[in-house]
């Protein structure tokens, strides 16, 4: 399994206006200038987050942006799932209906798909941005245990 841009870039993002909480609305350019993001690709990003209620913009000559809630509301899983949609290893997971597969009944493997994406739910679900800011004030390493 490999995460796109979308969800590492846009929690890169996300990790910025988390530790400018509280300090004032942060502007794409100052975040993309740090992260080393493409400005108009992070305009996009921020839009989708703001969309689904996770950031909110502020306007004016000191405008920007700020996240909707304190980052220890805020899981990974959350903007994962705003950029990625759900965690779905294989289309057979798809509870939805989106993807099946002839072999679902006696499939074998499909015990430890299911726990393949209940951990990485798990992980993304237990990291929140407030978790993520205290590693970077500590200048520890991120080490969560599930």
């Amino acid at each position: 399994m490999k995460l796109s841009t979308r969800s590492r870039y846009g929690i890169r993002g996300m990790l910025e206006l988390a530790i400018s909480y509280g300090k004032g609305p942060v502007q794409i350019k100052s975040i993309a200038d740090v992260e080393g993001i493409s400005v108009k690709y992070l305009e996009q990003l921020i839009s989708q987050l703001k969309a689904a209620g996770l950031v909110r913009s502020v306007r004016g000559p000191k405008g920007g942006y700020i996240l909707a809630e304190e980052p220890a509301k805020i899981t990974l899983f959350k903007v994962f799932q705003v950029l990625e949609g759900p965690v779905i290893p294989l289309e057979c997971l798809d509870e939805s209906g989106g993807g099946s597969c002839d072999r679902v009944a006696e499939c074998i493997l499909r015990p430890v798909w299911k726990d393949l994406r209940d951990a990485v739910k798990g992980v993304l679900t237990k990291v929140t941005f407030q978790d993520l800011v205290d590693k970077v004030n500590s200048g520890e390493q991120l080490d969560f245990q599930i």
